[in-house]
């Protein structure tokens, strides 16, 4: 589960700094069992493991090849709340270089990605349609809030 923390709480882990995490996804959702695949197995797939206890973290993507997928749809979150990182967006709205960390992808910086505390592996799930093709890299940038809490790419 994903909670927002309070202005203090955000100034005080700004202050100490973070640490990232880079994942990149390619999607095929015309093959069986990828993670484009919104039915298959491979959907919905781990992003980043999070172990040991809490972390907080501010997640942001970036469009590497625009998504194709007619009405598929696309979101982060954990398996308790799937959208509670990245809003669901309309896989073809995702175009070249936009950056995507909330319901409208800009092809700006979007500095106020919300930081929230995760104690549960980050996840992307594909909804309604397959995305048939496209890449995003994903970069999540985190700090331990409970000792020996860790944040990795899958």
């Amino acid at each position: 589960m994903a909670q927002s923390l309070t202005r203090g709480e955000l100034a005080e882990i700004a202050a100490i700094g973070g640490m990232s995490a880079v994942k990149t996804m390619t999607f095929a959702g015309g093959t069986t069992n990828d993670p484009g695949d919104y039915d298959g197995t491979g959907n919905p797939a781990t992003l980043f493991t999070v172990s040991n206890g809490m972390v907080a973290v501010k997640l942001y993507a970036r469009v590497k090849t625009a998504l194709a997928g007619a009405s598929a749809t696309i979101a982060v979150g954990t398996t308790v709340s799937t959208a509670s990182l990245i809003a669901s967006t309309t896989a073809t709205n995702l175009a070249v270089n936009e950056v995507w960390n909330d319901a409208t992808p800009d092809t700006g910086a979007d500095v106020d990605s919300t930081l929230k505390i995760v104690s549960q592996s980050i996840i992307q799930t594909v909804g309604t349609a397959n995305i048939t093709s496209g890449v995003i890299e994903y970069v999540a940038i985190w700090k331990p809030i409970t000792p020996g809490a860790t944040l990795v790419a899958a």
